[in-house]
């Protein structure tokens, strides 16, 4: 899972903040893969180039954007089926944003990504589906539902139901 703030493990080195899921997880590894996985999952996240010569810097002290290249690089470590992005981009700049969905185009192609947004342009330019769900607060409960699931061109294009179409088009209420 990658959270909405990136939450590195600030004392911990830029190395060890990749390989804790590992620990976590209770896969035991030795220096030499180690090595690799890191190098790999920072190549995947997009940080190597930018890390390679400090690997054994606190993970805390890298910009927003890399915080979250890093965080994303430690979820890959544990090799997932599914990564869970929960607002990735909310803490960044745009040029952070802007590498982030980079990063999520690239990593589509290996790993199922579910990616939780409130920003309906970031969604369109990442997504290959889409759901609009709904928690309906009016009867005094907080009711979640699936309004409507599509191919994101056509979702956003040719929506199947009203309220998916005024949540598109601004009028929502």
């Amino acid at each position: 899972m990658v959270f909405q703030k990136p939450n590195p493990f600030p004392t911990m080195s830029i190395y060890d903040n990749v390989v804790a899921g590992l620990k976590l997880t209770g896969v035991r590894a030795n220096r030499d893969t180690k090595d690799d996985l890191v190098e790999e999952c920072l190549v995947k996240s997009g940080l190597w180039n930018e890390v390679r010569d400090r690997l054994g810097q606190p993970g805390g002290a890298l910009s927003g954007g890399q915080q979250q290249r890093l965080c994303i690089a430690r979820s890959l470590a544990v090799r997932p089926r599914v990564l869970l992005m929960d607002e990735p981009c909310s803490a960044l700049d745009p040029i952070a944003t802007r590498r982030i969905e980079e990063l999520m185009r690239e990593l589509k192609q290996q790993y199922t990504i579910a990616v939780v947004t409130h920003n309906l342009q970031q969604a369109m330019r990442v997504a290959d589906k889409t759901a609009f769900m709904y928690v309906d607060t009016t009867r005094g409960g907080r009711t979640g539902y699936l309004v409507e699931y599509d191919d994101t061109k056509t979702l956003f294009e040719n929506p199947a139901q009203e309220y998916t179409r005024q949540y598109i088009r601004g009028e929502f209420s």
